[in-house]
């Protein structure tokens, strides 16, 4: 006996479906991101404060003008380029511990309080001439 094998269906070619025409890209500038959020966070128009600071400042009634908030950001960026990560901060009338890495004041104290305080884990201090 002779058994034939039959195909039970025969496949058919797979098609490869339909190209979508592709959308065009958006053309860069040439300008890295990498670069971009590097001026971004140089030109940082403020010191962060960190809720911690903040509370610590309404508790203790510490208030500081907006030129002086300037002139310690500007004193914490010029920190940072120099490998400070966290620094002591001295005013007349008050001391902040400021991360330079994030730019943000991590506490604050009035300065007459700061005289019996220890400060640990900064490698640079700032005074700052009101």
């Amino acid at each position: 006996m002779d058994h034939k094998i039959m195909p039970h269906h025969i496949r058919q070619p797979m098609q490869k479906p339909p190209v979508q025409p592709k959308e065009a890209e958006p053309k860069t500038s040439g300008t890295s991101f990498q670069s971009v959020l590097n001026k971004t966070l140089e030109e940082s128009p403020e010191l962060k404060i960190s809720k911690h600071a903040e509370k610590r400042l309404q508790e203790r009634g510490i208030e500081v003008a907006s030129e002086t908030w300037e002139g310690i950001h500007e004193r914490v960026k010029e920190a940072k380029s120099k490998g400070v990560n966290d620094s002591l901060v001295l005013t007349n009338d008050a001391a902040f511990v400021v991360s330079a890495d994030n730019e943000t004041v991590i506490t604050a104290m009035a300065r007459d309080e700061a005289g019996s305080q220890l400060f640990t884990n900064i490698n640079g201090a700032i005074i700052i001439d009101e």
